[in-house]
């Protein structure tokens, strides 16, 4: 894998390590501003929000901007918000600082995508968008973890610092490691198609919807469950308040494993690849309503449940470029805001069911339909693909029968005069061969 995906890798580090750090430092944030946790859970809530629409907004103002420079534009823009936050003055300031910092999110994952994709041969472009998404799978792993710590030891606002100072090292890899043309088409920057029509005509594409479906109901079925898995793991599984921390540290080696895995095996089979996965997924949720009440076989079923729902995510991703081909910046940005919306849906949906007294275990059960839901979506997208190429393959054999029923005689190839300016003679031979059949 080039160097450069370690560039694309430290953004992606960044960049999950301060959407997700406020989780372990709320009450900090809630006691700095004198508000309530409730009130300072805003700060989660507006950065989704910022996600899902500033990622798409971003994407298509900066349509006309060479790819490498606008990640480097994002990552200044994400250096700023997590600045403005560190130094913030008032709460208002603070959830300003949030969006800023959520508008890069969504367009940073979206067009790094393409441009991770664009630095392999094309049988490795599953794997490259899998190693650049390593990066927020280890900041679950290791950022969120070491910024809370961080934050407890010196002050909330120190950790939002630490995290402007990642972006400003993976700006410094990007301009140093990242080739200017990364992302480009055949010929370069100049023939790229700069208008947005293209970009909204890839969206006209049912299975560009189809994926993006996948993703809100298929990740989103993961955040059901961990958006809730504190409660879970204390009331239920009997776990200590401490042990919370090092559960999501287990969870996170899960995505890690799933990322890199399912980034391999999409390359090779990336439908099938999402079968097993929302399967394994599916099942993983609806056991964990079991196994929440045992220590040991919660944690092995959290660790699972990180494993299979990651393992989508390189699979999702390339399947929303591959559909969106030739104008895949839009899709692809919009794809992580889909991300997001579904994180936010299935956080709704679990308290909507822990709110209807059934108990802290059934946002698994709310998880586990929705990312069958994600599999009948990928079952669907796959009949209709194989429909589509049936009657394309049927045009075609019509139009054969219409001929005059005999197999047209394919042109014979051009031949190329050597540095004498004569063609071979064998050449000869064989052009006039093919025009006498």
């Amino acid at each position: 894998m080039p160097l450069a995906l370690l560039a694309l890798a430290i953004g992606a580090f960044g960049i999950g390590t301060t959407e997700f750090i406020p989780t372990g430092l709320l009450p900090e944030v809630a006691d700095t501003y004198s508000v309530s946790i409730p009130t300072a859970g805003y700060v989660l809530s507006v950065y989704a929000l910022g996600v899902v629409v500033g990622g798409p907004l971003l994407a298509v103002l900066g349509i006309r901007v060479p790819r490498k420079r606008m990640l480097l534009s994002l990552m200044g823009v994400f250096i700023a918000g997590n600045l403005l936050s560190a130094v913030a003055p008032s709460f208002g300031v603070m959830l300003a600082g949030r969006v800023v910092a959520a508008f890069a999110h969504g367009a940073f994952f979206g067009i790094g995508a393409v441009v991770a994709a664009d630095l392999v041969a094309p049988r490795k472009r599953a794997a490259a968008i899998a190693t650049m998404f390593t990066g927020l799978t280890a900041a679950n792993v290791v950022g969120v973890p070491a910024g809370t710590w961080l934050g407890h030891a010196f002050g909330w606002r120190t950790t939002f610092a630490v995290v402007a100072a990642l972006g400003a090292v993976a700006l410094a890899g990007i301009a140093a490691l990242v080739p200017a043309h990364a992302g480009a088409p055949e010929g370069g920057e100049a023939a790229r198609d700069t208008r947005l029509r293209p970009e909204f005509e890839a969206l006209r594409n049912v299975q560009v919807w189809l994926a993006m479906g996948m993703t809100v109901l298929g990740f989103g079925g993961v955040f059901a469950a961990i958006s809730y898995v504190a409660p879970m793991m204390t009331d239920v599984a009997g776990y200590s308040e401490g042990a919370v921390t090092w559960l999501l540290m287990l969870f996170g080696v899960g995505l890690f494993a799933g990322n890199l895995v399912g980034g391999r095996f999409a390359d090779r089979a990336l439908m099938p690849n999402l079968y097993v996965s929302l399967t394994g997924l599916a099942a993983s949720l609806a056991l964990f309503t079991a196994t929440a009440h045992h220590k040991a076989l919660a944690a092995v079923t959290l660790m699972l449940i990180g494993a299979f729902g990651f393992a989508t995510v390189p699979s999702l991703q390339k399947r929303v470029m591959d559909q969106a081909a030739g104008a895949p910046t839009l899709a692809s940005s919009g794809n992580i805001a889909a991300f997001n919306l579904g994180n936010a849906l299935a956080t709704w949906l679990g308290g909507v069911v822990i709110a209807g007294g059934l108990g802290y275990t059934s946002p698994n059960w709310v998880g586990a339909l929705m990312a069958l839901a994600a599999l009948a979506l990928a079952v669907l997208s796959a009949r209709l693909e194989r429909r589509s190429g049936g009657r394309t393959a049927a045009r075609r054999g019509r139009a054969v029968a219409s001929g005059t029923g005999t197999t047209p005689v394919p042109a014979a190839p051009a031949v190329s005069a050597g540095a004498s300016g004569r063609v071979p003679e064998g050449a000869r031979d064989l052009e006039g061969h093919a025009r006498q059949r």
